[in-house]
């Protein structure tokens, strides 16, 4: 990888962290422009009271100076602001006070096999890493991606297509600022309005809902990944950064799994040469923007279905890992529905895909010199 990234911190720790490597110099960057996706990601109908506590802002420690980046390391410190009342609880050196260890597994987190896995017998340590709170670094890492793609006419959106079985139509030409202004960041109203009664049903239960996003790339040119190898086939490092996200359980890029009922003549996307502009497109984009693993000039397309959140006001029934006996999931404050959140999330980790496959093809020590190499390519396929 050339643009890489690592995270640290826990859910209820003092801060997270992140250091990105890989960007070239004099890239212009600032902490407003990452405070836009993290807002964005904080947002959506039926999430938590922790949303309204955090506010979260990334600082800039390193990698930037006067407003362009250095081509060094970038350093992102995102302050937790409801470690004030976990200093105990979360304390990096042994505490006198003495602390009700977490025992009671939760269905469908990491607790179990994290703590079989990691030898603990509180399941504190593995519940504040697995936490979604580590996408807020994810994020900021992303808004740093974004803005490099951004310098070569690349946008990424995401919108939210079905939550707890109500499914939206089909939207062409989404206007992407009026969509932000909605609280599900769907495009289509009315089934917008069913799927808010479906959260607020859920609540009332004690419940929580799933649904499906979709996130889109534009401006993509033609030959991002390689078909030489697995691990360099794009589609596949898409579908890894997607499901590495909390509560993602399936993606499918272009068509799908909905190519499984077409024939080969219905399934493909027919190639056409405009002479005038000497450009290639599809007539169609069922692969989702990418063939044998390399973009192929048409938008990005990925769907990810988001299971619902398994902490739940009415626990389900489990198992109490110190005694073995029968008790009720432990339960913290949590997200009766997502899916809005893990679009902004999905957004971040395209980015950071694209963003590693962009300066792999182009390179460059400097953002001048990447652009140089992106143009004089163009300039060569349209020869």
């Amino acid at each position: 990888m050339i643009f890489r990234f690592l995270t640290a911190g826990e859910s209820h720790g003092r801060a997270l962290t992140a250091i990105v490597e890989g960007v070239p110099a004099g890239l212009p960057l600032d902490e407003g422009y990452i405070a836009r996706d993290l807002k964005r990601r904080q947002g959506g109908y039926g999430r938590s009271v922790r949303m309204e506590l955090e506010q979260d802002r990334a600082e800039i420690l390193s990698g930037v100076r006067y407003g362009l980046t250095m081509g060094s390391p970038i350093s992102l410190l995102i302050w937790n602001r409801d470690w004030e009342n976990w200093k105990e609880v979360m304390a990096v050196s042994p505490v006198e006070q003495e602390i009700e260890p977490v025992t009671r597994l939760r269905p469908g987190h990491a607790d179990l096999p994290g703590a079989l896995k990691y030898g603990v017998e509180d399941i504190r340590p593995i519940m504040e890493r697995a936490s979604a709170r580590e996408t807020a670094a994810r994020v900021a890492v992303g808004a740093v991606a974004r803005r490099l793609l951004e310098e070569f006419g690349i946008e990424i959106h995401s919108h939210t297509i079905a939550i707890g079985g109500v499914k939206a139509k089909e939207s062409q030409n989404i206007d992407w600022a009026q969509l932000e202004k909605s609280p599900l960041r769907c495009a289509d109203a009315k089934a917008e309005r069913e799927m808010m009664a479906a959260i607020d049903r859920a609540t009332e239960a004690g419940d929580s809902v799933g649904g499906i996003f979709q996130v889109i790339a534009t401006g993509v040119p033609i030959g991002l990944g390689s078909h030489v190898h697995w691990e360099r086939r794009l589609d596949g490092r898409i579908a890894q950064a997607l499901m590495s996200i909390n509560a993602i359980k399936g993606v499918e890029i272009g068509a799908g799994f909905d190519l499984a009922d077409l024939r080969g003549s219905q399934a493909h996307d027919i190639i056409e040469f405009d002479k005038a502009k000497r450009e290639w497109h599809h007539t169609t984009n069922r692969a989702g923007g990418i063939e044998g693993g390399m973009t192929n000039g048409e938008p990005i397309v990925a769907n990810a279905v988001v299971k619902p959140i398994p902490t739940l006001a009415k626990p389900l029934p489990s198992v109490d890992l110190k005694t073995g006996k029968a008790v009720e999931a432990h339960y913290e404050r949590s997200d009766i529905c997502v899916v809005p959140a893990a679009g902004v999330i999905a957004e971040a980790m395209l980015a950071i895909v694209l963003a590693d496959a962009l300066l792999e093809k182009f390179g460059g020590d400097h953002i001048g010199e990447t652009l140089r190499n992106y143009k004089s390519y163009l300039d060569a396929m349209a020869r």
